[in-house]
């Protein structure tokens, strides 16, 4: 029995949603989250963990998936870096919506002024941060060869890399989509990890400046 994903007004297994969206829905969603604004809700590393595993049972070709998933992956951050370079500017003047919300963006800042074109490849295994960096990057007006090189990189090492950990361990471990919901729970919490550390850093330096 496969791991629920929580989905508005759906709850169906991950598995089953990996296996119905296929290679093109894979590359899609990749591509959406890795840098159009309202992707940052879609789940990139889990997807990518579960799309590994069933590779490791015969649902998908690892190498024609893993390529696939690096390519979303590039695509969608030029379309994020572009974007940001060319409309950017007016989201900081917009209104909170469902789908745009300025916190967002005063992290991302955050985490790009912290790490500069690091943040490229740094960003991709942090939810949310990893949508909106690249199109910080435009806003920042990062030489696009520079971006470009860190984005090749951070695609290549999140998108093939998480996909082959969820691959390997499929090939090891028997039955491992039965152990797949605290799989994907402690992905989450990792991912989420560099940020809790950052609010937590962020605090301690204000309350010693008081």
């Amino acid at each position: 029995m496969s791991a629920p994903l929580a989905l508005p007004f759906i709850n169906i297994g991950m598995i089953e949603l990996i296996e119905v969206l296929g290679y093109l829905g894979l590359f899609i969603i990749v591509l959406v989250e890795s840098g159009v604004v309202f992707g940052f809700f879609l789940p990139g590393d889990s997807l990518l963990f579960t799309a590994g595993l069933l590779a490791s049972q015969g649902v998908f070709n690892i190498w024609v998936l893993g390529f696939l998933l690096v390519l979303g992956a590039i695509i969608g951050d030029n379309i994020g870096y572009w974007f940001g370079r060319k409309i950017g500017p007016a989201l900081f003047s917009r209104e909170d919506s469902f789908f745009f919300n300025k916190r967002h963006l005063e992290r991302t800042s955050a985490f790009y002024a912290k790490y500069g074109p690091r943040a490229v490849i740094l960003a991709r295994f942090i939810p949310v941060v990893r949508t909106f960096t690249p199109i910080f990057a435009g806003v920042g007006n990062m030489d696009y060869s520079t971006f470009f090189r860190y984005n090749v990189i951070g695609a290549v090492v999140w998108g093939m890399g998480v996909t082959l950990l969820g691959f390997f361990l499929g090939n090891s471990i028997p039955n491992a989509e039965h152990f797949l919901l605290p799989i994907i729970l402690g992905i989450i919490i990792v991912s989420f990890l560099p940020v809790v550390f950052e609010i937590v850093r962020h605090r301690r330096a204000k309350t010693k400046m008081l």
